[in-house]
């Protein structure tokens, strides 16, 4: 990651950013030792078996976090979802960092929109990332840009 590592840093040292999320990482195993940050906790999902994509979500180390696995065909997308503990008499929250490349199959995106209806389901929800239709599916009513348009609470 190299000097994009270090404006990160920057970056969130002068900003005092509590959740990052990171979609389209390219990160894998041979990041393992550069991607820390002190003061945060790391979670992350590499993608397997090609270059590029991943996402990551750096949590501070004053929030208390714990990865969920929805368990619907979790290895079909590239999506990380994070509960972080609510204070004293605040509700939870997931937190989704997604990447949806272009060229992501009908039975990705069903997995990817099951997934973000799940966990709207269950708490609030903060969702980061790239949802990146293929513009020529935004400007049709084919069923994957619809199945995005329709998720929970989203616009």
């Amino acid at each position: 990651m190299g000097n994009n590592q270090e404006e990160l840093e920057t970056c969130v040292r002068l900003q005092g950013y509590d959740l990052i999320g990171i979609p389209e990482t390219w990160w894998d195993s041979s990041y393992d030792w550069s991607v820390g940050m002190e003061g945060y906790r790391l979670f992350r999902k590499d993608r397997q078996g090609r270059q590029g994509g991943g996402v990551a979500l750096y949590v501070n180390d004053q929030l208390e976090g714990m990865e969920l696995h929805l368990g619907m065909d979790e290895e079909l997308t590239e999506s990380l979802w994070v509960r972080i503990k609510g204070s004293t008499g605040a509700r939870d929250i997931i937190v989704g960092v997604c990447y949806r490349p272009p060229d992501q199959g009908d039975r990705a995106d069903e997995a990817l929109h099951s997934q973000i209806g799940a966990a709207t389901h269950s708490q609030a929800l903060v969702l980061m990332g790239g949802l990146q239709p293929p513009r020529h599916l935004l400007e049709g009513q084919h069923s994957r840009a619809q199945a995005i348009r329709e998720v929970p609470g989203m616009c």
